[in-house]
């Protein structure tokens, strides 16, 4: 049975409306990628064969040995120098370390340094440390409790209590300054108000009646019969005056030159001419005229 790997192209369901151009065409195809192909593939497996024959036959065993010369050259001397050289030199080592520096340390600390640091500290250190203590406490503590128990916390009383009389004094003379502020603006809005009523009763209506039945009248008096004439004559001055003006320059300078009329182009448009006085024809006539 062939194995569906090395088959040459996958089989396809045959299609019953392939016409027979697809044949002619799949034929000739397939027949040129085997020719290319084949020889290629030969070409291909050939080199895979020689590459698993020299790796597993030539390579592998040379690799090993060199691996061999290596481990004799470079790791075999390194582990013999560790095991049988370095390992005893470094106990060795440690053991006279152990000897000359470790022990001895131990039994200097146990038998002379301890004892003589509690010694130091049985007979000298604490003692001096319970003196200073005692000292502090009488000449420092001692004294700051009874500053603080005899002066401050009754100065500290007397004080508070003096500020919650004063707090309360300064609270009752505050209310009531606020309470106869308020009367205070009170009162004056009455008195501002009957002042305002006075000066109105005695200045403003005598005013307003002054200037509403006296000088009003006599405003209008004074605007109709006065003021209008004068205006009116004033007019009549400056028009004289002005006419006068004219007149003399017209005599001494002759008169003014009169702007020369402008002439249109007959070439620019311009508005349609209507009808005229030398004329009798209009524009309507003239085109009926021109299409006859």
């Amino acid at each position: 049975m062939q194995d569906k790997k090395t088959e040459p192209w996958p089989a396809r369901p045959q299609q019953a409306d392939e016409g027979c151009l697809v044949a002619a065409i799949r034929l000739p195809l397939r027949i040129v990628m085997v020719v290319l192909v084949v020889p290629l593939r030969l070409v291909w497996d050939a080199l895979v064969a020689v590459g698993r024959f020299l790796g597993r036959y030539l390579l592998l065993p040379l690799a090993k040995a060199i691996g061999w010369v290596l481990y004799g050259v470079f790791v075999w001397p390194c582990e013999m120098l560790w095991r049988y050289v370095l390992t005893p030199i470094g106990r060795g080592l440690a053991w006279l370390g152990r000897v000359l520096i470790v022990i001895p340390a131990v039994w200097l600390y146990a038998h002379v340094l301890a004892p003589v640091g509690r010694a130091l500290w049985d007979y000298v250190l604490a003692p001096l440390g319970r003196g200073l203590a005692w000292l502090g406490r009488v000449l420092v503590v001692v004294p700051l409790l009874a500053v603080w128990r005899w002066v401050l916390v009754p100065v500290g009383r007397a004080l508070a209590a003096v500020g919650r009389a004063v707090g309360a004094v300064l609270a009752v003379v505050g209310r009531e300054i606020w309470d106869a502020l308020r009367v205070a603006w009170r009162i004056a809005g009455y008195v501002s108000r009957a002042v305002g009523r006075a000066l109105r009763w005695l200045i403003v209506d005598p005013l307003r009646w002054v200037y509403r039945t006296v000088l009003t009248p006599v405003g209008h008096v004074v605007r109709d019969y006065v003021l209008a004439p004068v205006g009116r004559v004033a007019a009549s001055v400056r028009a004289a005056a002005r006419q006068a003006r004219a007149d003399v320059r017209r005599a001494l300078f002759g008169p003014p030159k009169q702007p020369e009329p402008l002439v249109r182009d007959q070439r620019e448009p311009g508005a349609p001419q209507g009808r005229t006085l030398d004329t009798s024809t209009t524009d309507l006539t003239k085109t009926a005229f021109i299409k006859e």
